[in-house]
């Protein structure tokens, strides 16, 4: 019986927003707001030349108070959350650490926080931006490799800017066949489908090996000082944040600072999708940070690890039957995803640990920007523990006895 027909596939990832070839990135992401934004495409589309002249504020306050009722459709609401998601941020960081902004002004915070409340998305620049839908290609008959692909805005960074959401977009990419193998394992075991478990389980383990090598890209063009003393700060959210320990006030919005966690890979979809699979048990207060996370991104996306969560576990599946196949196919998974985290480990000690130990202002052309985060994750968590959590976890959820019999699926 086929268990995972395209039908049934096809209607999974249109319920969840999700394409087989792009998994959880925007297809074809709008490049051109209607001319009535043109003020907003103007500050977008210069943003790093406005943050080192210190321009920005300044044009920002003389900015009118536009409608978000002239956007219509989804790409249209992307890519303004995305637009002023980075004017937001250039905004709020211009001055670098020591001087951020305390009140985001009604001309931004009024419409960001409309269009956001039409996406789901909370008023600041996420993973689901800057990664998912911050992209183009230049030459738009080419392949989607990192050397057609250019970012839709950018931050002060140069090439290593457009390398780390780039890496990172590829990445995800990368992500797509495993999504479409856990749906497969999802629809396999509700009917006790073990070969079908089994295939799905081997193309989530074969995607998990694919993001690794791709992400070994950062090191090729992402420069570490170039990272740390100068693109960070402008992924940096305002909870948990010592250089904004109250977070931001949004006027026109509310009459006290709201707390919202800057973008990072724990909003990704796919790694949390993959955890739901697995059935990785993470720690209260890692698990609560991860669970949290989930508000950052699209819901569409976050049904989809609801659903996967809240579906009869996979791991307890494979205890209780006695298929050793099924059992090493899990395990294979785990290994993989454990291997793929102490990976980010590593790249996260060169890239934030490394230079934040360094003479702070070396090659920063923003003096001194970033140092207050050298522990601290721009979403907010204990960053070097809380990568050591979640890798000792999954750790943790190999099944160390295998079942003694092998049983094969019925056909």
């Amino acid at each position: 019986m086929e268990t995972n027909s395209k039908e049934t596939l096809q209607a999974d990832f249109d319920a969840f927003d999700i394409s087989e070839e792009l998994g959880f990135l925007l297809e074809e992401p709008l490049t051109t707001l209607p001319d009535y934004y043109r003020v907003w495409m103007d500050l977008a589309n210069n943003l790093t030349h406005l943050i080192e002249s210190r321009k920005l504020r300044d044009l920002v306050h003389k900015m009118p108070v536009l409608s978000p009722h002239f956007l219509s459709g989804h790409r249209e609401l992307r890519l303004a959350h995305l637009a002023l998601g980075f004017i937001s941020m250039g905004y709020v960081w211009q001055e670098g650490q020591h001087a951020p902004a305390q009140i985001l002004p009604k001309t931004l915070a009024l419409p960001y926080w409309q269009i956001s409340h039409r996406l789901g998305l909370p008023p600041i620049l996420t993973y689901a931006d800057s990664v998912l839908a911050n992209w183009k290609l230049r030459n738009p008959t080419g392949d989607m490799e990192i050397g057609n692909m250019d970012l839709i805005f950018s931050f002060p960074g140069g090439e290593s800017c457009r390398g780390f959401f780039i890496v990172s977009l590829l990445v995800e990419m990368a992500a797509s066949s495993g999504i479409m193998g856990t749906l497969e394992v999802m629809h396999a075991m509700k009917v006790s489908d073990l070969v079908g478990m089994q295939k799905g389980l081997i193309k989530v383990t074969q995607s998990l090996k694919k993001m690794k090598e791709t992400f070994i890209l950062m090191h090729k063009h992402v420069d570490p000082t170039a990272f740390h003393g100068t693109l960070r700060i402008f992924v940096s959210g305002w909870r948990d944040n010592p250089m904004l320990p109250r977070g931001l006030l949004y006027e026109g919005v509310s009459n006290e600072p709201i707390l919202l966690s800057g973008g990072s890979a724990a909003q990704s979809s796919a790694i949390q999708c993959f955890d739901a699979l697995l059935c990785i048990q993470h720690e209260a207060e890692t698990g609560a940070f991860l669970t949290r996370m989930r508000d950052y991104m699209l819901p569409a996306h976050r049904q989809l690890i609801e659903m996967l969560s809240a579906r009869p576990l996979l791991r307890h599946f494979i205890l209780s039957c006695s298929s050793s196949d099924l059992c090493q196919a899990y395990n294979s998974c785990i290994s993989a995803l454990v291997e793929l985290r102490s990976y980010h480990l590593n790249t996260v000690t060169k890239y934030i640990t490394v230079p934040g130990n360094r003479a702070l202002n070396m090659g920063c052309p923003l003096r001194g920007v970033g140092t207050a985060l050298n522990t601290t994750g721009t979403g907010g968590s204990s960053l070097m523990v809380f990568l050591k959590n979640v890798r000792n976890t999954t750790q943790k959820a190999l099944i160390l006895e295998r079942p003694s019999a092998s049983r094969e699926a019925e056909t």
